[in-house]
């Protein structure tokens, strides 16, 4: 009996995983690894080195000795950057990797329909698959995060499985997987019409996560799926205030959907779903500073991290999270001036331990994050709340002088490194007065190599915004490290430009943002063209008017031709007012008679002091 009539006649489908790799780390080595995807009587199941496989994961990479020592066995990344230390990291604590691919989004001004474009991202990727794909901590490849939009645009889909039919010619050990949005009304017709080569689904849900199983069932879509993100109702998911800010659960009810999550719409579809990734193991600013982290930035771990070694291992942790059922604000509406509001927190800690509580005010933009995005974590008003000396659960707020939206947190931690949270939005009924810039320590940069987010985001598209392409990580010979910007202008003529915004698409300088670079005297970038003589403008600082929060000043370096070779350019900052710059670096092009390509790199603010 051939191989091909066994699988049939097992409905199997094998994908095998055999590695067996000396990688950086001379002192880590691996036995061959064998992966298998397996389809029996309609049900899927993934076999890991001989043994049924079910992903427990979190999207992430910090703290990975708790998370190997609280039950995990895998995380997920959204791309490969600092991933040859991450991989032998996780190999070493027994983890497994989603390995995230990177593709552009058009929302953020990438072009599907560009061939150039496509094909320099495809090559860009598969570089990095052949780079790690003998790494024994891969599991699959996680090709792109909510890059679809709607779902209707061929053009995405037909790229993603190009990359995935490339990927198994490079590497078909690994298992390849693309990463939607929940499934909308076109994503899986379009994933099951236009993506033979994509193998798995991994499906982004959190407030539908309950319905999951059975809305996946319905859609008769024939490939299995991981639930690639799952964690509290998101923002866009819950109730909001008169002024639009978003209601945030605490902590410990946050935990509860995880747990419930994890078990009704994971556990209870296994043959279906293969597992999932709670988000987020660490901690980001989105909508708020504390609404998706599972870990705070001093590295204490919220109820959500317990609710998941719970679900995954069935035991709790020795000493639990501490628990706050109700932060209680006397008055969150129609504030003024000077008031003092009294606070209260209802507090419990499972093993009665002695309990510390944090109180803060901060500011709130009620901006719901789209996608990921980056924002800029929310200032806190100093002072603002004096806790009372003989009950720390009890606190009085001193309403502040601006008007606007605003949040009153409250942390609490024990001595075992549990923590819980909570918040709740106040408005004050007064004129906004505008909020500080954020200080920066110069060398301030814009664009290199050197950091992970960028400050400023390359969102401001103008002109014909078309016929731009931004690749962000191109390697064709950076100036320094090991990728540049490369831009590309598609057309003959017309103009476009980028600029680079904060936050993202403020182009009115409605919101707060920017940063204070007093103390910079230039802004140095470094530029080259493709062939020569290609003419280019730069710009910073282009909110003007009388808008809160207008751009403090402006500086420009107009029709500058570039040379083949890198040339090091500078716009002068003296005698400039710079307490706040909303836009932090900009590009322009008139159409020069045929198509343009050139490259930037290391975009920062700088002192003389710097030099």
């Amino acid at each position: 009996m051939t191989l091909a009539i066994q699988a049939l006649r097992h409905f199997s489908l094998v994908l095998i995983l055999a590695t067996c790799v000396l990688v950086a780390n001379p002192g880590l080595t691996c036995a061959q690894t064998r992966v298998v995807l397996e389809k029996q009587d309609g049900q899927f199941q993934l076999i890991r080195n001989g043994k049924p496989y079910v992903v427990k994961g979190v999207g992430g990479t910090d703290q990975l000795d708790l998370l190997a020592a609280m039950g995990g066995n895998s995380i997920r990344t959204w791309s490969t950057d600092d991933l040859d230390q991450l991989l032998d990291e996780a190999h070493q604590r027994g983890l497994s990797v989603c390995v995230g691919l990177w593709v552009g989004h058009e929302r953020h001004g990438f072009n599907y329909q560009d061939e150039a474009a496509v094909t320099a991202q495809l090559e860009t990727l598969l570089e990095a698959v052949r780079k790690y794909k003998s790494h024994p901590a891969v599991l699959l490849w996680g090709i792109g995060n909510e890059m679809e939009g709607e779902g209707t645009n061929p053009a995405v889909w037909y790229a993603v499985n190009h990359l995935a039919r490339e990927i198994k010619r490079i590497d078909p050990d690994h298992p390849t997987m693309t990463v939607i949005a929940e499934l909308g009304d076109h994503k899986l017709k379009s994933l099951e019409q236009f993506c033979p080569d994509i193998d798995l689904v991994g499906v982004n849900s959190y407030g539908g996560l309950a319905t999951l199983p059975e809305r996946y069932r319905k859609s008769g879509c024939s490939k299995p799926y991981l639930v690639t993100e799952f964690g509290p109702l998101g923002p866009w998911e819950v109730e909001k205030t008169r002024w639009g800010a978003p209601l945030e659960e605490t902590s410990s009810q946050k935990a509860q959907r995880y747990s419930s999550g994890y078990q009704n719409a994971l556990e209870k579809s296994a043959g279906q779903c293969l597992g999932g990734y709670a988000f987020l193991w660490g901690w980001k600013q989105e909508t708020t500073a504390t609404w998706f982290g599972m870990i705070l930035p001093d590295g204490q771990r919220l109820a959500a991290a317990d609710a998941m070694q719970h679900a995954w291992t069935r035991k709790w942790p020795a000493n639990r999270c501490p628990e706050i059922s109700q932060l209680k604000v006397q008055q969150s509406d129609g504030l003024k001036p000077g008031q003092q509001i009294p606070l209260s927190l209802t507090v419990r800690d499972p093993e009665s331990d002695s309990l510390s509580i944090v109180w803060k005010l901060r500011f709130d933009s009620t901006t719901i994050g789209t996608g990921g995005d980056f924002q800029k974590e929310e200032d806190a008003v100093a002072n603002a709340i004096v806790p009372d000396p003989s009950n720390p659960e009890q606190a009085i707020m001193t309403v502040p002088e601006g008007g606007g939206a605003y949040r009153v947190f409250a942390y609490v931690s024990d001595s075992h490194g549990g923590a819980a949270v909570a918040n709740q939005p106040i408005f004050v009924d007064a004129p906004i007065m505008p909020r500080p810039a954020a200080q920066v320590k110069l060398p301030f940069d814009v664009y290199s190599d050197e950091i992970k987010s960028t400050p400023y985001a390359p969102s401001g598209y103008m002109g014909n915004t078309q016929a731009i392409v931004q690749d962000l990580k191109c390697r064709e010979q950076p100036h320094s490290g090991e990728t540049c910007l490369q831009v590309d202008y598609k057309t003959a003529d017309n103009w476009g430009g980028v600029l680079w915004q904060s936050p993202p698409n403020d182009w009115e300088g409605k919101f707060p943002g920017g940063f204070d670079l007093t103390g910079a005297t230039r802004l140095e970038f470094w530029a080259r063209g493709d062939q020569g003589g290609e003419v280019v403008s730069f710009v910073l600082g282009v909110i003007e008017g009388n808008s809160l929060y207008r751009d403090s000043s402006k500086s420009e370096l107009s029709q500058v031709p570039l040379k083949t070779e890198w040339q090091r350019y500078e716009i002068s900052l003296t005698g400039k007012d710079l307490q706040r710059i909303k836009t932090g670096f900009g590009w322009s092009i008139a159409g020069q008679g045929k198509p343009v390509r050139f490259y930037l790199d290391d975009i920062r603010y700088v002192s003389e002091s710097n030099q």
